[in-house]
C-alpha cells in the first residue's frame, strides 16, 4: 500500500512539475501567434467570403493567397438592396493580448475598407469596425488602437456593446461597403499585434 502511495505521489509531483515547466516555456515565447501572414498558401483555408448575397444582393467576391498576400477582390453591386462584400478569418488561434495595437499592411485600390473584429463565433452579430482608406497601387501600413473600433450591427451603432478587448477576438476580416459599384481588389500582407 505504501509503495502505491509513493508512486501516486511521485506521479502527482511529476505532473505538477511538467505543467509548470511547460507553461513557463510557453510564456517565454515572445509574440506567439500574434501575427497572421500569408507566406503559407494554406492560410487561405482559414478565410471565407460573406457577401450581400446572404440578403439577396448581387455582389461577388473571391479570395486567394498569391505572392505572400491575401487577395480579396470582386465586384461590388448595389442591386437588390445589396452593397457589401467581405472576407472573414474564422479558423486558427490568435492568442492576442488585451493591450497594444493591431497593425495591417495592405496594397489597395484607392477605396475605403473596414477592418472588422468579432468576439464570438457567430455568423451575424456585433462587429467592432475601424475604417481605413487605401491609395491605389500603394503599400500602406495602418495601426489601430482599441478605441478606434466602433461596435456596429448591420451598419448601426450598438450603444450597449461590451468594451472591446483584443484578447477576446475570435474572428476578423475586411469589408467593402462604400456604395460605389464596380471592381475592387484589396491585398493584405499581414495582420499583427504590436505590444
Amino acid at each position: 500500500m505504501r509503495t502505491v502511495l509513493k508512486i501516486s505521489l511521485l506521479v502527482s509531483l511529476f505532473t505538477i512539475f511538467y505543467a509548470i515547466s511547460f507553461n513557463s516555456l510557453s510564456a517565454d515565447k515572445p509574440n506567439m501567434n500574434t501575427q497572421i501572414d500569408f507566406t503559407n498558401d494554406q492560410e487561405a483555408g482559414n478565410w471565407i467570403i460573406v457577401n450581400d448575397t446572404v440578403m439577396g444582393g448581387r455582389s461577388r467576391a473571391g479570395l486567394a493567397v498569391e505572392d505572400n498576400m491575401l487577395m480579396f477582390g470582386g465586384i461590388l453591386s448595389m442591386q437588390n438592396n445589396g452593397g457589401f462584400a467581405s472576407t472573414r478569418r474564422i479558423e486558427g488561434p490568435l492568442n492576442w493580448k488585451g493591450k497594444g495595437q493591431l497593425e495591417i499592411k495592405v496594397l489597395g485600390d484607392g477605396r475605403a475598407y473596414q477592418f472588422r473584429l468579432r468576439t464570438n463565433r457567430y455568423v451575424d452579430g456585433v462587429a467592432y469596425v475601424a475604417n481605413f482608406k487605401t491609395k491605389d497601387g500603394e503599400i500602406q501600413t495602418f495601426q489601430f488602437d482599441l478605441d478606434e473600433f466602433t461596435p456596429l450591427f448591420r451598419g448601426r451603432l450598438v450603444g450597449n456593446a461590451p468594451k472591446l478587448d483584443f484578447a477576446d477576438v475570435s474572428q476578423l476580416g475586411f469589408m467593402l461597403a462604400d456604395k460605389k459599384p464596380g471592381e475592387f481588389m484589396l491585398k493584405v500582407a499581414h495582420i499583427k499585434q504590436l505590444l
